[in-house]
């Protein structure tokens, strides 16, 4: 039977298919969907090409396939190999497998015994199966980059390094930028990372010419803890290519003060004011350092230069909110949304801007275009949060049973889900003070999800605001019982007892676990303070409400903290306090309530 190996190397090779799988294989140098190891210097892949995206460069050689007679021996070999794979038995399809790569000089044969070893995820095997294979096939730049990584994950880098300086050797002068990013990269897998810079340092230095060497260099030491190397090297790279964006957000990058990375490109968009991804780069870190006035003017100079630019669009839409601009906000969020829409090949979601133009409209009393772009939030992440937004639209324009009717007919499947809509719809009745029906939705809720510790927490809520105190007692320790680490149902029950001024060391000893759970929680040492008052001591409670109103200026804890400070005698203080907190809401019952007990007309 005179048959070339071909035909049965191809049947292998569709074996192969279900029984290997890449991913149990670290990543190769220049594999498909490997980024090139500059992106954390650049705002955006903008550097690399995919189609140089390979560690190789100039067309190789093509191996020549052997001519080998398919005798009935070598069949059963083979067959057997792919059956004992399927059986689990890795070791002698792999044995075999290698043995008859061996013997036919077939480097097809050698690839399948390195397939199969790495499913087995024995490296030393693999690694002795790949050598075989780029000595069968020595211009396989597929054989070779497995090679590499396999040296590299092992640490036998002086292997790798004859290899290495071949590559930048033989590689294009226009491509040895990239091939030097992607060599740091993989190098970056090394365990031993001062021996791997070296390597890289040895393979570059002919290449310092180029900006690229210099910035792998600058990204293989700050990968390392170096980042007065880092910098060096950056700085090496700007000499050599003054005018180099990637360069100089590496800087920036590596640079530890921030207020001088931030000088750094404010300096370089000086010199060369059409850097825009430096500019993105320098707006972003406005936006950190929460200096949202100046970020926002150079969003603008990008739009300036770009107006249908979706990054910038957007940019400008949040910080337009975020300093209270609103007409603003609404007018790039539009412009955003209506720029999307003409560019159907973005991947990007439209449901964060619908959701904000959504919250604008609400903010100026307009409920039919709050509905309107509402309405259109798809299915998925956010979908059921913009459904339950619209029932609540619904419901505060009086129509209640409209927002109970959307809300039953939201399909979802998973408990959570279920559940938020049956919190969405008692609290609805909550507001309308149909306190009665929000307590029965509820129950009804708890009957189909007897565990759900959220909706017990606003069972229990309704029970205290129907003065319910038995009933919402013991709710708040069933929750307890499920989760003994929910600091809510501590300081909730805590809380109540100290409003209602009974078994005040009971609540002191509750609120104390809930603030031992959540010590940074505002409302917690709000409960904490109120608990010291009740107690009689009033310059502990004085200190903790201020800690918890500076953390959150909130209505309820200014109403306290006034109240201490007037039973303090601190009456202009505590008047002063109160009428900045009517002015945030003057509906409060918390604040009201403490008004009318004291007597007091602000």
């Amino acid at each position: 039977m005179k048959n070339t190996l071909l035909i049965v190397t191809a049947s292998i090779a569709l074996s192969a298919c279900a029984t290997w799988n890449p991913d149990n294989f670290p990543p190769m140098a220049g594999s498909s969907g490997q980024a090139a190891s500059h992106e954390k210097f650049s705002p955006r892949k903008q550097a690399v090409s995919r189609k140089s995206d390979s560690l190789a460069d100039t067309p190789k050689a093509e191996d020549p396939l052997p001519e080998v007679e398919l005798s009935e021996e070598l069949l059963f070999k083979l067959l057997s190999s792919e059956i004992a794979v399927q059986r689990g038995d890795w070791q002698t399809a792999y044995v075999t497998l290698l043995g008859v790569a061996q013997q036919t000089r077939d480097p097809r044969i050698a690839r399948r015994a390195a397939e199969i070893a790495l499913s087995a995820k024995q490296a030393d095997e693999a690694l002795a199966a790949v050598r075989l294979w780029r000595t069968l096939a020595p211009h396989s730049d597929e054989a070779t980059q497995y090679y590499l990584s396999f040296v590299i994950l092992s640490d036998r880098l002086a292997e790798a390094k004859p290899i290495l300086e071949e590559r930048m050797k033989e590689a294009r002068p226009q491509t040895r930028g990239l091939l030097a990013f992607q060599m740091q990269r993989l190098l970056a897998r090394a365990k031993d990372k001062t021996e791997a810079f070296s390597l890289l340092e040895e393979v570059l230095t002919p290449y310092l010419d180029l900006p690229e060497a210099h910035l792998a260099l600058a990204q293989g030491a700050y990968a390392r803890g170096d980042t007065e190397r880092a910098q060096q090297e950056a700085q090496s790279a700007l000499k050599v290519k003054p005018d180099s964006e990637l360069a100089i957000l590496a800087l920036a990058q590596v640079t530890p003060d921030k207020a001088e990375a931030s000088k750094l490109l404010v300096k370089f968009l000086a010199k060369y004011p059409k850097s825009r991804d430096v500019r993105m780069a320098y707006a972003r870190m406005l936006v950190e350092e929460k200096q949202y006035g100046k970020a926002r003017s150079e969003f603008e100079a990008l739009l300036k230069n770009q107006p249908d630019d979706l990054t910038s669009l957007y940019a400008l839409g949040v910080l337009c909110m975020q300093t209270s601009d609103l007409k603003a906000a609404e007018k790039y969020l539009t412009t955003y949304l209506n720029v999307l829409a003409a560019k159907p090949e973005e991947e990007r979601d439209a449901t964060q801007a619908l959701l904000l133009l959504a919250q604008i409209a609400e903010e100026r009393n307009d409920s039919e275009a709050a509905l309107k772009w509402l309405a259109q939030v798809e299915p998925g992440e956010a979908y059921l949060s913009a459904q339950v937004k619209r029932a609540q639209v619904i419901a505060k324009r009086g129509d209640l049973e409209g927002a109970r009717k959307l809300l039953h007919e939201t399909n979802v499947s998973g408990e959570r889900e279920k559940s938020q809509l049956i919190l969405a719809e008692s609290q609805i009745l909550r507001d309308a003070n149909r306190l009665p029906e929000s307590m029965a939705v509820l129950k009804d809720g708890l009957h189909q999800f007897p565990n759900d510790t959220d909706l017990l927490y606003d069972y229990a809520m309704a029970a205290e605001k129907g003065s319910q105190w038995d009933l919402m007692e013991t709710t708040l320790r069933k929750i307890m019982e499920l989760a003994p680490n929910n600091q809510h149902a501590y300081n909730a029950l805590g809380y109540s007892l100290a409003e209602r001024n009974i078994r005040l060391d009971e609540a002191l000893a509750l609120i104390e676990k809930a603030l031992k759970l959540a010590p940074d929680d505002p409302f917690i040492m709000d409960s904490m303070g109120w608990v010291q008052f009740r107690r009689g001591k009033l310059k502990e409670a004085e200190d903790l409400l201020r800690q918890a109103y500076q953390l959150r200026p909130d209505v309820e804890i200014a109403a306290h903290l006034g109240e201490v400070l007037w039973v303090k005698g601190q009456k202009d203080d505590a008047q002063k306090l109160w009428r900045d907190a009517k002015s945030k809401d003057p509906q409060n019952d918390t604040l009201k309530n403490t008004l009318a007990r004291l007597n007091v007309s602000l």
